[in-house]
């Protein structure tokens, strides 16, 4: 694989890298429910995305339909583009994306994070991409604090035991070491819903990816099997379901 570039400034690690991280989801209303899962993700850099060696390949794939509008020949095109059409120039800075690779050809990712940086290497913005069970996608375009965090209004559909209203808090300060983000549906009454993603670095090293395919065997699928699974039980203890609304194309995004 390619040798993994510096990250430059006070978060400096190697990328590409991996996480094997947990992530946990909590909803206390209108029932109790929480699951913890076991995965990893990869942080990579956009203009430099890994390759693996050909015989591995199966296992970590960036394709860039499977992210932002799906039609642009590369990922920082497509993102390029989402963020022109929202005012935004990068002027050649720095992307790195926090995401799961598509593994033996298939890749789900509920929540893909784009730390976009200036050409001098400060953090311009945050770009949340959100994609639900039902094949849409929507980005949330954040202009985060020093800890990270934002509060923009939920305006997408992904669970169906929630109706698209109120607002996330998210935290998504970018990865060193640790990973450690979180997002909370918040709004009138107590917060129904909080996900949270925790991790350690590992290198992206061959050996280090074929240990986390080992451990964590077609991730991609068992995450997309997992959200379904644990959609059935709130289903069969009786969480009344909304309908789905029309989701609008985004500028950007179609």
């Amino acid at each position: 694989m390619r040798h993994p570039e510096r990250l430059r400034g006070p978060d400096a690690g190697a990328v590409p890298a991996l996480y094997e991280c947990v992530i946990s989801h909590a909803r206390v209303e209108p029932v109790r429910h929480a699951f913890r899962h076991r995965t990893y993700l990869w942080l990579v850099d956009l203009d430099h995305l890994p390759r693996l060696p050909r015989v591995l390949r199966p296992l970590a794939r960036f394709d860039p339909r499977d992210h932002l509008a799906g039609t642009e020949p590369t990922l920082r095109a497509g993102l390029e583009r989402y963020l022109t059409a929202n005012g935004v120039s990068l002027d050649g800075g720095r992307v790195v994306m926090l995401a799961h690779a598509r593994v033996l050809g298939y890749v789900f990712n509920p929540l893909t994070v784009y730390w976009c940086h200036d050409r001098g290497g400060a953090l311009r913005c945050v770009v949340a991409e959100v994609h639900n069970t039902y094949g849409e996608r929507h980005c949330y375009l954040m202009r985060t604090d020093a800890q990270g965090r934002a509060l923009v209004p939920k305006e997408f559909y992904v669970s169906p035991f929630q109706p698209v209203e109120g607002a996330y808090r998210m935290r998504l300060p970018e990865p060193d070491e640790r990973l450690a983000l979180s997002v909370q549906l918040v709004g009138a009454g107590p917060h129904p819903f909080t996900a949270t993603v925790r991790g350690r670095r590992r290198p992206a090293t061959t050996r280090q990816v074929v240990a986390a395919a080992l451990r964590h065997p077609w991730s991609t699928a068992a995450v997309s099997l997992g959200i379904r699974h644990h959609g059935i039980r709130l289903y069969l203890r009786g969480v009344p379901v909304h309908p789905r609304p029309h989701h609008p194309g985004q500028e950007g995004l179609t």
